[in-house]
């Protein structure tokens, strides 16, 4: 069955060829197939033949007129046949190439890479004490030369012993092999060469106690889109023909267990069937129609495809096929690419495979790592078909699983392959899936709660600005600096409302603006304090006989400008801040492997605190002033209220410092939301509660009777 998938994968890479007009454009490729039966002296008569030009199975084109030439052979996956079958081609047909499908390896493969590949493994892990078992064939003959001239002292290797095992029944030879193994040696680690890493016949359950855990080398996998589709095709020949359809019979009576008519004597009696040539291929288990372990297939198909461009550049009648096969470089539709060094040889790509055996008493194979001359990359187990999706067995290795259809389920991954920087693996290792992304959002109870309160307080502000609005003609009103009282409702609003943009997933804009809104609004609030505090000073001075002269520093205008401009230093801090060094949002993975925090970084440590200290600066000033003022008659004891609130608003900016520098991600941010909210709440309902109050709940103290007499009547107290 083997042999035939290879000569099926064969017809359809030359099939496939023909089909495509910018390969070999007005040529068609046509070819023999020869079985040689696992017999070395069957392939050399076929070899003579075709240097002879006997040959007599080409299977060409119906329009193709004479005798075509041979331009090249794939050969045998025997490299002892192969390497022999070389030889004799090179004898009479100099010009003729050979292809070697076992390795994909032109000419006579004397170099052995996957010895260089164990070797490789043996680097890896450290091992340096290594015993070799080889076969007694060409193949097993190079690969023990070509080991022990790489493992070299140089490589801190040592090869303890060489045993050559028989062919044949030898059993005194056999048992003196395992005496050398077994000789005070224990924790085998075998590593085994492409020769049987995949053969069947050594992955049996009696076996496993021996071999499991096996590392070995195989031959690449690949996968050859509309193959299976091909080999579904072919037909048996009712008619017995002596061509290539006479192997097609043999596979269909081999796989459905059936024999053309007329059958052996004996066979119907027996109770065997009769094939019809009408039997369906997919009802059967068959290996032929398996293609998700293409191995020896695709070094055909890579095979044929090298020679193909060989000839494509070169014209009829195609002489020095050699020549041009060596300047070969092309890329499988697998994504792999094929090219020949200097001596014609293609630097080979393996698969490390370990066998596991499972706890359910099966065996299976699994890909470690793909080891290449190339820079390597890492997998660790088959890909699946398009179409297909991995699916973890329970029970099983994460690296064990089946391909099921993509509509099952989620679709990704085929291969065990670092996950990119914003995905993480799924709890079933199969599948990259996006991490978990974090931050202060709307839609959570931290950043709800924050979000109402900041709503509230902007509420509550516009209430009392409609309040005082409504009574702005009232002493209460204008004894207090009615201009200043309405720019800090307005300020405390935008210090409500900058809050918001700390919430919600952090982007460009927001970063930029929220610290820029929150140092101005926080400004232009406590400069309309500290104006408000010293004109309380100054009306106070100009109460007594002789200060008169200060009130004239403090009028409207006066005190609208000394809030614009501590408001314009600020934007200026603001200003160099943002084009110096603009806050800007950052996917943080540090606090954890499988979420990413998304935060504002501050850009300048610098500007931040400088944006902070001019704040406090201010906030300080503003409260010795009025800390200062608090002992002025009851008309003027604003003084007493500025001089609170300005002493919550320090308290908590001072708290706010140490919390903040020890919160990771969106606490951080929740942190600097809860000191504006506590800051603006704590100004607000130092200044304007008391008068809102008596505004409200107080109306006969809101005179200017009340006001005036309670403040003459102070002032007489003072001066006894």
């Amino acid at each position: 069955v083997l042999g035939f998938k290879q000569a099926q994968t064969m017809a359809f890479a030359i099939d496939e060829i023909n089909r495509n007009p910018n390969l070999l454009p007005n040529v068609t490729l046509g070819y023999s197939v020869y079985d040689n039966c696992l017999q070395l002296g069957i392939g050399f008569r076929a070899a003579l033949s075709l240097t002879s030009g006997q040959e007599d199975q080409v299977i060409i084109h119906e329009s193709c007129e004479g005798t075509p030439p041979v331009l090249g052979i794939v050969g045998d996956s025997s490299s002892t046949r192969s390497i022999a079958i070389s030889a004799v081609l090179g004898l009479y047909r100099p010009q003729l190439n050979m292809v070697h499908h076992n390795t994909c390896v032109t000419h006579f493969m004397m170099k052995h890479y996957s010895s260089l590949t164990i070797i490789q493994i043996l680097k890896h892990f450290g091992w340096t004490w290594a015993g070799l078992l080889i076969s007694d064939d060409d193949y097993g003959l190079h690969a023990a030369r070509s080991f022990q001239s790489d493992l070299g002292p140089s490589d801190g290797g040592c090869l303890a012993y060489l045993e050559v095992l028989p062919e044949g029944h030898d059993p005194a030879a056999l048992r003196r092999i395992v005496n050398v193994v077994r000789q005070n040696v224990t924790g085998l680690q075998w590593i085994a060469s492409e020769a049987w890493t995949s053969a069947a016949v050594l992955q049996t359950p009696h076996l496993m106690p021996y071999l499991g855990g096996t590392l070995g080398i195989a031959i690449r996998r690949g996968e050859i889109p509309g193959l299976r589709e091909f080999m579904l095709q072919i037909r048996p020949d009712l008619n017995h023909n002596k061509s290539i359809e006479n192997n097609i019979n043999q596979f269909w009576e081999h796989t459905f267990k059936c024999r053309f008519a007329p059958p052996p004597s004996g066979w119907v009696e027996a109770g065997g069937a009769i094939c019809t040539g009408q039997e369906d291929l997919e009802t059967v288990q068959t290996e032929y129609l398996d293609v998700l372990k293409l191995r020896a297939e695709y070094n055909v198909y890579k095979a044929v495809y090298a020679l193909a461009y060989a000839l494509h550049e070169l014209l009829p009648p195609f002489c020095f096929v050699v020549y041009y096969l060596e300047k070969v470089n092309f890329t499988t539709s697998f994504g792999d690419e094929v090219s020949f060094d200097e001596n014609g040889d293609v630097l080979p790509i393996y698969d490390i495979m370990n066998w596991q055996w499972l706890p359910d008493g099966g065996i299976k194979n699994y890909i470690l790592i793909l080891v290449s001359q190339q820079p390597p990359r890492s997998v660790c187990s088959e890909s699946c078909p398009p179409g297909t999706r991995r699916a973890r067995k329970k029970g099983e290795p994460e690296c064990c699983f089946d391909c099921i259809p993509c509509s099952e389920g989620k679709i990704n991954s085929t291969e065990c392959i670092s996950c990119p920087e914003d995905f993480w693996s799924s709890p079933q290792r199969d599948l990259c899936v996006p991490k978990k992304t974090d931050f202060l959002s709307y839609h959570e109870p931290l950043g709800i709660c924050l979000t109402a309160t900041s709503l509230l307080g902007t509420f509550i502000c516009a209430v009392v600005l409609g309040i005082f609005t409504h009574h702005r003609s009232t002493p209460m009103v204008r004894a207090n600096n009615s201009e200043l009282s309405f720019l800090l409702l307005v300020s405390l609003k935008l210090c409500f409302l900058c809050s918001l943009l700390f919430i919600g997933r952090p982007r460009l804009w927001t970063c930029q603006l929220r610290h820029a809104a929150f140092g101005i609004s926080f400004v232009l609030c406590v400069s309309c304090i500290l104006v408000k505090t010293m004109v309380v000073l100054a009306v106070f001075k100009a109460s007594k006989p002789g200060g008169g002269a200060s009130l004239k520093w403090f009028g409207a205008v006066q005190q609208r400008g000394t809030v614009l401009v501590l408001t314009s230093v600020q934007a200026a801090i603001c200003t160099a801040w943002l084009v110096s060094a603009s806050p800007v949002p950052h996917k943080n993975t540090q606090y954890h492997n499988d979420k990413i925090v998304y935060e504002c970084v501050v850009g300048s440590t610098i500007g931040f605190a400088v944006l902070l200290g001019y704040i406090g600066l201010l906030a300080l000033l503003s409260f010795l002033l009025a800390f200062l003022a608090r002992n002025l008659p009851d008309n003027f004891n604003e003084a007493k209220l500025i001089t609170f609130s300005m002493l919550i608003f320090c308290a908590v900016w001072v708290a706010f410092v140490p919390a903040y520098i020890s919160s990771p991600g969106k606490y951080a941010d929740a942190v600097e939301v809860f000191a504006i909210l506590a800051s603006s709440f704590g100004l607000f309902l130092a200044i304007f509660g008391p008068k809102c109050y008596i505004i409200l709940l107080r109306p006969e103290r809101n005179t200017k009777k009340a006001i005036m007499g309670r403040a003459w009547a102070k002032s007489s107290r003072s001066s006894k």
